[in-house]
């Protein structure tokens, strides 16, 4: 028994609820499955990606693990090194004071007793007579004995062109520090 609708089609009776039920359940069952395998999508990706994320973190461990015994080699290395470095410069500096005793200061000359030295470029001879007393000391200054005091000057004029000056700067009972020059005669 066919019901006849507006539109000229015959349909069932009863049959159009259930063909409009059917349709829902299978759209909604669609929706469902559809939400499912998105969520079970997600859900693996993610699963997938911590995997290889563990997987890189164990590498990196690997490889830190592999580099902390070479790190700390070199970390000795490197301690060791900045003490040979700290010996060279306690040397170093040793080596400059025994050479600045030995050379002093440009045109500065140790003198020991009974000994004479050519100074100020081989112009003059200056040589200690004797030990030095407790107020001074005895210089032969080209063949002039002098006796001076700490801070005392002795100024020799060589020729008209050529003046000198001989300087003592301190003494002690095993040496004389002197400093002497020479420079051109200022004209009067």
């Amino acid at each position: 028994m066919a019901d006849r609708t507006g539109s000229g089609r015959s349909e069932p009776k009863g049959q159009g609820l259930y063909a409009a039920s059917m349709t829902r359940k299978g759209l909604s069952l669609l929706v469902v499955v559809f939400v499912a395998l998105t969520l079970g999508g997600v859900i693996g990706g993610y699963l997938i990606g911590l995997k290889l994320a563990q997987n890189e973190l164990a590498s990196a461990k690997l490889q830190v693990d592999k580099m902390q015994p070479e790190n700390q080699k070199l970390k000795r290395q490197t301690s060791e090194q900045n003490a040979q470095y700290a010996v060279l410069q306690a040397k170093l500096a040793s080596a400059e004071a025994a050479l600045k005793a030995i050379m002093p200061a440009e045109n500065t000359y140790n003198i020991n007793p009974n000994q004479s030295i050519m100074v100020a470029a081989g112009r003059l001879t200056v040589g200690m007579v004797g030990s030095p007393s407790n107020d001074s000391v005895n210089l032969n200054i080209n063949g002039k004995q002098q006796t001076v005091a700490t801070g005392d000057v002795v100024k020799i004029g060589l020729d008209a062109a050529t003046a000198c000056r001989v300087e003592v700067l301190s003494f002690d009972m095993f040496k004389a520090l002197v400093s002497a020059s020479c420079a051109a005669a200022k004209p009067q």
